[in-house]
């Protein structure tokens, strides 16, 4: 990952979230999460997600997501590819260019456990290497009205290219994440509002608690709905090394 000079907004979020040399010298993010929500209901018809342990690369687009399901599944994600395999090494199912599968076809109605995996492994990856990603050269960060928006290379997994980031005035933390969760369809426009943020034992801020609703149409501003949450996830054991 090559890194820039950053703007002023993201040199303070970067700095909320633990500081820019930190941020520099990480090598992996570990947390343990749940999700869930009104559309893993739909694609997986399941309730929720518990208990995942989570290992993100900092600087590059790679998690690996132990205890995945209930047998104990482990998906992993490098880029595009995704990979699921038992607790012995054995594999499942490894699934190459994923993200060209979506949203049509099967994909349309309901997802296999590859499909969430991909799906869970980019967003994830995301959501946990953030402030990292404000220092990575290959994404173009471009001041907006308190925020930040970004525009992604198509090597790195996420969303989709254009997306909206905006912070607390006061603290530089981030508040609510705007984009088009484009694997679901062009209609699935999402304000991921970040109602928590707690403080690790190393004296690590990070968002805790996040909830996806449909974005308000643009005449009302910005900011979501009231519901409903169509993704949620909890974030608990985070650390940063």
């Amino acid at each position: 990952m090559t890194t820039k000079t950053l703007n002023p907004i993201a040199e303070r979020a970067v700095t909320a979230y633990g500081g820019i040399e930190r941020w520099r010298s990480a090598e992996t993010v570990t947390a343990t999460f749940d999700c869930g929500g009104l559309l893993v209901r739909w694609k997986r018809r399941a309730a929720n997600y518990k208990d995942i342990r989570v290992t993100a690369t900092v600087g590059e687009p790679q998690v690996r997501m132990e205890h995945f399901d209930a047998d104990g599944t482990i998906a992993t994600v490098h880029g595009h590819d995704v990979r699921l395999e038992r607790v012995d090494g054995s594999l499942i199912i490894e699934r190459p260019h994923a993200r060209q599968h979506f949203p049509w076809g099967r994909r349309f109605i309901s997802w296999d456990q590859a499909d969430f995996a991909y799906f869970i492994g980019y967003a994830i990856w995301n959501y946990l290497t953030f402030p990292a990603l404000l220092l990575d050269g290959r994404i173009d960060w471009r001041p907006i009205e308190n925020g930040l928006e970004s525009r992604f290379p198509p090597e790195l997994p996420t969303h989709n290219k254009v997306q909206q980031f905006y912070f607390d005035p006061a603290t530089g933390l981030l508040e609510e994440y705007d984009y088009v969760a484009e694997v679901y369809g062009s209609w699935a426009k999402a304000a991921h509002m970040i109602e928590g943020h707690t403080v690790n034992e190393d004296g690590i801020t990070y968002p805790n608690t996040r909830r996806v609703k449909p974005r308000k149409p643009p005449a009302k501003g910005r900011g979501s709905l009231s519901g409903p949450i169509m993704m949620y996830a909890d974030i608990r054991d985070y650390q940063l090394s």
